[in-house]
């Protein structure tokens, strides 16, 4: 419900604004506002976003939470499209979300309302177990390809036996690149 009053609202406020500002420059300058505005805001969202991304690789790098980064890179957006939108009311309120100070402060109103129950890292969720590892067995499966000397054909290091060639008549054995 409070969306469909926002969509109500901001159209009626906006037609408000460039009646009142209209009237009081005329309609020529009016529109050159609503353009020059669209224009440096667009400039100075590009800088901020830029700026934004840089803050959110480096605390991925740095294994840092990426919340705060991801939060003002969203805002920054929002920002963007509010300035683009043609309007007076919608380029004042991009414009402040282009301030750092702000998004803080929108970051913490928003932060009051939310409530974190998971958290994960990754391409899927990690729960840990109290009864297992904290990431998962311990077993890390994968495939391997010994590549071979052109000039002998045989691997390029000479391996022990065991890992030359497999032998089945000894199962459980291991891979041979752990010692039991």
């Amino acid at each position: 419900m409070r969306l469909f009053w926002l969509f109500l609202i901001v159209p009626i406020i906006e037609i408000a604004l460039f009646i009142q500002v209209g009237g009081l420059i005329g309609l020529w300058p009016t529109l050159a506002i609503v353009v020059l505005t669209a224009i440096v805001g667009t400039a100075l969202m590009r800088s901020q976003g830029a700026h934004a991304w840089n803050e959110i690789q480096r605390s991925f790098g740095e294994m840092r939470d990426p919340t705060r980064p991801l939060a003002h890179g969203v805002m920054i957006l929002m920002a963007g499209m509010l300035l683009l939108t043609p309007g007076f009311f919608t380029d004042a309120v991009g414009l402040l979300l282009l301030v750092p100070g702000v998004r803080d402060a929108v970051m913490r109103q928003i932060g009051k309302r939310v409530k974190v129950t998971r958290f994960g890292m990754g391409a899927a969720t990690m729960r840990r177990d109290p009864h297992r590892a904290p990431y998962g067995d311990g077993v890390i499966d994968g495939d391997f390809i010994v590549a071979e000397n052109e000039d002998t054909g045989r691997a390029p290091v000479d391996l022990p036996p065991e890992l030359d060639e497999p032998d089945a008549s000894r199962p459980g054995r291991g891979s041979g690149w752990t010692r039991h």
